[in-house]
């Protein structure tokens, strides 16, 4: 594969020392997200899911988020580890971002507990916040790992790394 590894400075961490399969954790910083003027999601308790070679992707507890702007879409995706995922919309007036959010309802046992929790897709609204940090989206379309100054790559969706 021939990934070169970005050695972590003080106080950063490398995706590549990320566990396969992810793990769950604390998120342990504030979390916030906005579109269209909107605080949609803003918590101190969402969780961090971490896998090898991927910026955290962070879930937020449903009852942080204001889920009267969530519009479910049509559509899954799967993933090996948390099992079928379900998509939304964000809606505040005539602002739409498209397939901005996705949730787990079911997942599998391991992560049932971030069922029905979250996730925001970076590049798709406004900003995302990570403490007093905007977060960076995760390079490529379908990945939603949110990079702040404290994680190292290379990551997964950047150019060239399809066959990771």
């Amino acid at each position: 594969m021939g990934v070169r590894r970005i050695e972590p400075g003080p106080g950063q961490e490398s995706v590549w020392d990320y566990p396969r399969p992810p793990r769950l954790e604390p998120c342990g910083k504030p979390v916030r997200v906005e579109f269209a003027g909107v605080t949609i999601a803003s918590t101190d308790d969402a969780v961090r899911v971490l896998e090898t070679s991927s910026p955290p992707t962070i879930y937020i507890p449903p009852a942080d988020v204001l889920t009267d702007h969530l519009r479910a879409t049509g559509g899954t995706t799967y993933c090996e580890w948390k099992g079928d995922a379900a998509y939304y919309d964000i809606v505040v007036g005539e602002h739409v971002a498209q397939r901005a959010a996705w949730t787990y309802p079911n997942p599998k046992p391991e992560f049932a507990s971030i069922q029905d929790f979250v996730s925001f897709y970076p590049g798709r609204v406004d900003v995302c916040y990570l403490g007093d940090e905007p977060v960076h989206p995760q390079p490529g379309n379908y990945y939603g790992g949110w990079v702040t100054a404290d994680i190292v790559g290379p990551f997964k969706g950047e150019r060239g790394t399809e066959g990771w």
